[in-house]
């Protein structure tokens, strides 16, 4: 059981799958998932298009998961979740993030992958704050890795700022 933090660019990381903070109608965006769609390759929008939609503009509902190949990414598949907008932390948001990441790596188990990149889902557009984003995270990932030890899994910090937020969360303070 591995869990760690790294501050890179999640598109250049060569594991089984990184981690995409999507928007429900996973047609790209900006922040880290435009910076995905934009490294993957038009092939990446062609697949996510091609994902039924469950609601009217919608490929994956908040707090659930969706994969989809790497193509041009070092990654060999992207795992698109889509988070929640922060609206003050008393409608659900918490319970919804951290199902973000339980669901991300339910299905990264379920297809045998091991090495999993996290961003800091929800804390860009979304406004989480990142200081809580970072404790479910944390606190989501140890809780599904004790029932799959066999999988690293990293968050990935955009920046130095959101490494020590990282830091701190897995250090526990």
């Amino acid at each position: 059981m591995t869990l760690s933090k790294i501050v890179a660019d999640i598109t250049t990381l060569a594991v089984d799958a990184i981690v995409n903070a999507a928007n429900p109608g996973l047609l790209g965006g900006g922040g880290v998932d435009g910076a995905i769609h934009r490294a993957a390759g038009p092939a990446l929008l062609a697949a996510c298009r091609a994902l039924p939609e469950v609601l009217p503009g919608v490929r994956c509902p908040t707090g659930e998961a969706v994969i989809t190949p790497g193509f041009a990414l070092p990654a060999r598949h992207v795992i698109h979740t889509v988070g929640p907008v922060w609206l003050g932390g008393h409608d659900g948001e918490p319970e919804l993030l951290e199902l973000c990441y339980q669901r991300s790596l339910q299905l990264a188990h379920a297809r045998g992958l091991r090495t999993v990149a996290f961003p800091a889902i929800s804390c860009g557009v979304y406004g989480y704050p990142a200081e809580a984003a970072a404790a479910v995270a944390v606190r989501s990932v140890r809780s599904v890795l004790t029932r799959h030890p066999d999988m690293q899994v990293t968050l990935c910090a955009r920046d130095t700022a959101m490494g020590e937020v990282f830091a701190r969360a897995l250090s526990g303070a």
